[in-house]
This record gives C-alpha cells, structure tokens and sequence, in this order.
C-alpha cells in the first residue's frame, strides 16, 4: 500500500446529506424509480456538498473551474418506490489538487406518514463511524477531474486555493 502525500488525501471523515421526496416522474409503471435518476441524485449530493462549504457550481464556473465526471460506478440494492422518503449521502474518498472522488450511498427514510422522523430530522452531516440510518437501496461512486473551460486539466490548488484549502480540512 502506498503512503499517502500531503498533495493526496483520502476518505472525509463525514457523510454530508440531503433528502428528498421520489416524484412520480422519476418511476416507471411499476412505481420503480428509474435507474438513471439515481444519476441525478448523486449529482445533487455532490452540489450540496460543495454549497455546504460556501461554494456553487456556479461560483466555481464563473472563476473558469470545472468538475466533470469521468468515472461511475453503481449498484443497485433494493428499489426506491414512488413517494418514499430518501436519503442520499455524499462524502469524499480521495482528493487531491488534480482529483476528486465521491462516494455515495442511497437509504429510504422512515416516513413521517408512519410516525417516523420525516427527512426534516435528518442531519446535514453524519461521522463515519456512525451508523447510517434507513435501508440501504444504491450505494456508487464517481471520480472527478478539476479542469478549465476549455476542458484542459488544472491544478485547484493554484487556480482556487480557497476552495482548495476549504477541502483539504474537511478530508482526512
């Protein structure tokens, strides 16, 4: 195994979430969300993510930074149905000033129609070391490159150091 750099951490030592409610739209007939919604939710996760700390996409487009997916990886556990409650929590694996990777993972939330805490009660930050609440449904990951608008790769350390830095304290 290799040590790891000053320039390369790995694993933050949170999960950082958000919740939502399945709409209609993004099941199929068998009241099943689609597959390619998950996609979308851990796009959300990652946007959360970055906003938790100051930042938008936007904000990071507007002074030329990028951060395309360049890898996915997915799996599907159980199905998140039509109206369930869930939960999507984000959290970094790798970061580096060339690099960021994601991990992801997808819990139905007791509903609040069962007397169970609804999504208003769910923590914006969980540690690692603490148990995940719902059902576990899809767990992925994705690999980022931070790059200029014109597609070519950049170092984020000398493009955007306060952000940069911002990360670099969050991850271990």
């Amino acid at each position: 195994m290799s040590q790891k750099t000053s320039a390369e951490r790995t694993a933050s030592s949170c999960w950082y979430t958000n919740g939502l409610r399945v709409r209609y739209q993004e099941t199929d007939q068998m009241a099943i969300v689609y597959h390619a919604n998950y996609l979308n939710w851990f796009e959300m996760g990652r946007t959360e993510f970055i906003r938790q700390f100051g930042f938008t996409y936007r904000s990071m487009e507007e002074k030329g930074v990028l951060l395309p997916v360049i890898d996915l990886n997915i799996q599907y556990k159980r199905p998140a149905l039509y109206d369930d409650l869930v939960a999507v929590f984000t959290r970094v694996i790798r970061f580096n000033p060339l690099r960021l990777d994601f991990e992801y993972e997808v819990r139905r939330w007791p509903s609040d129609s069962e007397g169970e805490p609804g999504l208003d009660t769910l923590d914006k930050k969980w540690p690692v070391d603490r148990e995940l609440p719902g059902e576990l449904l899809v767990t992925g990951a994705s690999s980022h490159a931070w790059v200029t608008k014109e597609m070519k790769p950049l170092r984020l350390d000398k493009t955007l150091p306060e952000l940069y830095n911002i990360l670099k304290e969050q991850i271990l």
